[in-house]
């Protein structure tokens, strides 16, 4: 399975998980990369978490849903920005108890984006979807 993330454990009972590059390269639909599959590494075990994210962001479906996961966690969530959380990775960041940025780090949040196509009807609903 391609995995955009990755668990390790660490020996003061506690884990990191990193996420490193595109969120989900491919969409969570019809692929053997799924929320369930996340889900189930997420709750494996039940102790304090630190995420590590590096992302140029990515599908806005799958932060959005990593985004809940992280929220409904029973136990301390810390975000620590190594580098970059851009557009769907920056949503994932505000998921942390505790969101932590070096001064070199940066987070890029932006307007949401579409693609519309069809009739005026479809274009009038495509403006009302991104405001």
């Amino acid at each position: 399975m391609n995995k955009f993330w990755n668990w390790v454990r660490n020996k003061d009972e506690t884990r990191t998980l990193h996420l490193e590059g595109v969120i989900s390269e491919t969409s969570w639909f019809d692929d053997e990369v799924t929320p369930a599959a996340f889900k189930a590494d997420l709750m494996a075990q039940k102790c304090p978490i630190t995420v590590w994210i590096n992302s140029p962001g990515g599908d806005c479906v799958a932060a959005a849903q990593i985004y809940n996961m992280l929220m409904d966690y029973p136990d301390d969530v810390t975000v620590k920005v190594d580098g970059l959380a851009a557009s769907a990775a920056s949503v994932i960041a505000m998921a942390g108890s505790r969101v932590l940025m070096s001064p070199a780090s940066l987070m890029m949040i932006h307007n949401p984006l579409t693609f519309a196509m069809g009739d005026s009807e479809e274009m009038k609903n495509a403006i009302h979807l991104l405001l």
